[in-house]
Order: C-alpha cells, then sequence, then structure tokens
C-alpha cells in the first residue's frame, strides 16, 4: 500500500466532512459553532460554495472567513451591517441559515440535548448550558451536527435526557403544528458520517472514516442504525489542508478530537 502525498489529521478530516453539509445550500448564512464546524464552513465559502455568507460572529456580515484565535480586527473583508438584533430575521426565522453544532445527546429523532444530564428537571444530575436558541433553530432552519466522540452517551439508547431541539419524533408531533421547518442533514463524527436519509428519516451510516467498520459504528450507537451505500470518508486534498491551516494559523483544530491521530485510506 502506498503512502499518501500528505498527511491529514481526523479532525482535518472530519473539516472537510463537515463542509460537504453546506454544499448547495444557495445564498445563505453558514453558522459553524465549535472549531470544527466553523473550519467547515470556511472551507465551503472558500472551495466548492463561494455563494454562502458568512458572520464575524459579531456586527458583520463578512466576504472572507474570520480565522480562528487572535488576529486583527481590521482585517476583515466586511461585506455587510448584521448586528444581533437583525440577525434573526435577516437568517434565522426566515430559514435562511445553515447551522452545525455540537449537542450533548441526540436520539434516533435527531432530538438534541445540551441542557441536563440524569436528574429531574428541578434536580438535574448535571446542569449545561440550557436549551439555548435551539427550540426556535431547529423549527426554522436547516442543522447539521458534529461530535468528536462517537459513543452511546451521546447517541443515547431512549429519547435524550431534555429535548432542547425538535426532530422528527412522531410522538411529539401536536394536531394542526407546522413542523415543515425542521430539516435535519448531516452527522459527522469521529468515526463516520450518517444522514436523516433511512426509512422515515432514520438515522444512516453513509461512509466510514478510514480503518472504521459498519459494526463498530453501530456498537458505539445506542439505536439501530441503517446502513446506507457505504464508501469511505475522503481524505482532504493538499489544496484543502492549504485552506484549513490559513483558516487556524494557531492549529486550534488539533484540541478538537483526542490523540487526534494521522489518518490515511484504506484504498
Amino acid at each position: 500500500m502506498s503512502e499518501p502525498t500528505h498527511s491529514a489529521t481526523l479532525a482535518e478530516l472530519c473539516i472537510v466532512a463537515c463542509s460537504e453539509a453546506f454544499r448547495g445550500n444557495g445564498e445563505i448564512v453558514a453558522t459553524g459553532i465549535g472549531p470544527v464546524p466553523r473550519l467547515a464552513a470556511g472551507l465551503a465559502k472558500l472551495t466548492h460554495s463561494p455563494e454562502l455568507m458568512m458572520t464575524d460572529g459579531e456586527a458583520y456580515l463578512v466576504e472572507q472567513p474570520v480565522p480562528l484565535g487572535p488576529r486583527g480586527y481590521d482585517e476583515r473583508k466586511k461585506a455587510g451591517h448584521l448586528p444581533f438584533t437583525r440577525f434573526f430575521d435577516a437568517a434565522v426565522w426566515s430559514g435562511r441559515r445553515h447551522a452545525m453544532v455540537t449537542p450533548t445527546q441526540l436520539d434516533r429523532f435527531g432530538q438534541i440535548n445540551l441542557s441536563r444530564m440524569g436528574g429531574t428537571h428541578a434536580q438535574p444530575k448535571t446542569q449545561m448550558l440550557g436549551v439555548r436558541g435551539f427550540p426556535g433553530n431547529t423549527i426554522n432552519h436547516p442543522n447539521s451536527f458534529f461530535f468528536p466522540a462517537h459513543g452511546p452517551r451521546v447517541f443515547v439508547a431512549d429519547e435524550v435526557d431534555m429535548i432542547s431541539g425538535a426532530g422528527y419524533n412522531p410522538a411529539k408531533r401536536i394536531a394542526g403544528g407546522n413542523y415543515s421547518g425542521i430539516d435535519l442533514r448531516l452527522i459527522v463524527t469521529d468515526l463516520c458520517v450518517m444522514d436523516f436519509g433511512g426509512n422515515d428519516k432514520a438515522i444512516r451510516v453513509v461512509s466510514l472514516h478510514p480503518g472504521v467498520s459498519f459494526e463498530q459504528v453501530q456498537d458505539a450507537t445506542g439505536f439501530a442504525l441503517e446502513r446506507g451505500a457505504l464508501s469511505e470518508t475522503p481524505l482532504p486534498t493538499a489544496e484543502q489542508l492549504e485552506i484549513i491551516a490559513s483558516l487556524d494559523p494557531h492549529n486550534i483544530r488539533a484540541t478538537a478530537i483526542r490523540d487526534n491521530p494521522k489518518v490515511r485510506s484504506a484504498a
């Protein structure tokens, strides 16, 4: 087996895989929460989806993705004024946003939790961030997910401990309710890429990272997964690695996945 002409880490492979969530989205705001999703959104804009809109996370739309870590604010190429107070009308409520986030739990229906673990609502075992804006986000615009540690405590066997974001659970549907805005797309983990393209929007595995088997993914998941037309998740190209490095000059991506091993294709 020949060595690849360039080396990549698992985090970099996941960044490239996450960037595919934004392909073909059109002129919408791409929001990545956390190092890997944020770098993925930036990579998408600088490669296959230049029509994407991006913000500096504060008050402006920007022509170019803002690099991670310390930077000179005067380096931002501003494209328009978009303060937080306008962001909801311009992107969230209108559905013109695609967010990629990292919840604490996700269940078979795509319901997410980042509020509490265990216990009761009044007395949780572990208190986390709270639901934040996810109830509104998940009923108004597309959402995708990144998980750096695929395991049954993340992909839970039953329903998430507290529903912070809506999914496809038919038991949660209220007669006359409008659920047309719920649009869950891609799940990228340190083991594989999944989507909601199975029967009745079931989660299915669509690609496996180098050296990972479907059985490994299923064993690390608390519910039954559907098997798609499995392929191997592509390695980053030299061009993609160069762009990722330019967006992350302080190598913050190296801390996103435990040990962050090198990856190589089995082909």
